[in-house]
């Protein structure tokens, strides 16, 4: 017969201790006490921006290897910066130029082609940047923990230097369509300047909104193509604008578009026709206010998702 043994706790066994249970209120407390914060919490706007200057050095340096490897599989290397708007304005003029007659009642077509051409890729090309800030460089930003406003701000001043470095093909056009050098291009430098705080600003509101929905991505060419019809790129708005053809509100509308407003003022600065009543009203105010609520809305209102981004 098989005996049965039955085991039995000793006598001495003590029940394991649970753990301490704290109300929220003291949970909180304790890890203030002891210099804990929540992980990936959103720090406050003043903090936020001194760790964004903290970084400017990975900012720049990332925005430079960006643009150094963006044709970097390409044989002709970096020439595609310029070559890309060039082959673009050529398209745009047999089509809108010679095709549809859009350069007749505008002088110096060439120029003032080209001029739109080169600033309006300046800002289609930040905004699609800024799609891809966050989802293009997941793996960093789930990797590591630094302000995400440096991604699209980056990506930003990529396309800034990609544009600085093409303006030398747009000054040797401009010298052979007979545009020299004037004081009046010193104006390029607060033009370009307001239209990159611009740029940044939208850039980041993309970067917000891809993070979110992906499809925004795909979305966005179509409304580019869209806005750059409406911007004056391959014709002149101030002649389209002339009689009453137009509707009021229509006219306001293409008058103060931010893009063609940028346009403008650059061949305001770079082209000898291009008078100051083909300008609408107070434009500096009007380039200043768009840069300005733009690039620190644009800001903020990326900076309030911080927490979010990179997350399931």
């Amino acid at each position: 017969m098989v005996s049965q043994t039955t085991a039995q706790a000793p006598v001495d066994a003590q029940p394991s201790a649970s753990p301490p249970v704290y109300a929220p209120g003291e949970l909180a407390a304790l890890a203030a006490r002891h210099g804990l914060t929540v992980s990936g919490a959103r720090p406050t706007l003043p903090v936020y921006i001194r760790q964004l200057w903290g970084r400017r050095h990975f900012i720049t340096a990332f925005a430079t290897a960006k643009l150094t490897a963006q044709y970097s599989q390409a044989k002709l290397g970096q020439i595609w910066q310029i070559m890309t708007p060039l082959l673009n304005a050529t398209v745009y003029y047999f089509i809108f130029g010679v095709l549809m007659k859009t350069k007749h009642g505008v002088p110096d077509y060439v120029p003032f082609l080209v001029t739109g051409v080169f600033i309006w890729t300046f800002t289609s090309s930040s905004i699609t940047a800024g799609t891809r800030a966050i989802s293009g460089n997941i793996g960093l930003v789930r990797a590591l923990h630094f302000p995400r406003a440096s991604l699209p701000i980056a990506l930003a001043l990529q396309q800034l230097q990609q544009l600085l470095f093409s303006l030398g093909a747009l000054v040797l056009i401009l010298l052979v369509f007979g545009q020299y050098p004037q004081p009046a291009w010193l104006l390029a430098v607060p033009a370009l300047a307001l239209q990159a705080m611009f740029n940044t600003g939208i850039s980041m509101v993309m970067a917000r909104l891809a993070a979110r929905t992906p499809d925004i991505a795909q979305l966005t060419p179509f409304i580019l193509r869209t806005w750059m019809y409406a911007s004056g790129v391959m014709w002149s708005v101030s002649t389209m604008l002339q009689g009453d053809r137009v509707p009021h509100l229509v006219k306001l509308a293409l008058e103060v578009n931010p893009a063609a407003v940028f346009i403008n003022l650059m061949r305001f600065a770079l082209i000898d026709s291009f008078g100051n009543e083909q300008l609408p009203p107070h434009v500096w105010a009007i380039a200043a206010g768009w840069a300005l609520v733009c690039g620190v809305g644009g800001f903020i209102y990326f900076w309030k998702a911080e927490e979010s981004y990179g997350r399931g």
